[in-house]
């Protein structure tokens, strides 16, 4: 069974910076393409970013040019670099790996 945690949220004033982690566990020989997803409360979950198993990258129009989505096959994690947050970058965020989706974690942008 595979399992995806996820860390590194938290509250960040106005343009600040977080560095979410997704670390994959269980019985996979690779991570596969991976994605990272957020959830704004009463809002429906949305794609913020999603990197291929050979590295190409896809990113919401939101967060082009803010966000960065890495990889490290080695440790079966998967990054995402937030710079430049804004208030609407808030909520949970979720990893995902085919069917699979971590717990989430919470990134609040507020002064």
């Amino acid at each position: 069974q595979v399992q995806l945690v996820e860390s590194g949220g938290g509250l960040v004033q106005p343009g600040g910076s977080l560095r979410l982690s997704c670390v994959a566990s269980g019985n996979i020989f690779s991570i596969n393409g991976m994605g990272w997803y957020r959830q704004a409360p009463g809002k429906q979950r949305e794609l913020v970013a999603r990197i291929s198993t050979a590295g190409s990258t896809t990113y919401a129009d939101s967060v082009k040019g803010r966000f960065t989505i890495s990889r490290d096959n080695a440790k079966k994690t998967v990054y995402l670099q937030m710079n430049s947050l804004k208030a609407e970058d808030t909520g949970v965020y979720y990893c995902n790996r085919l069917a699979t989706w971590g717990q989430g974690t919470q990134v609040t942008v507020s002064s």
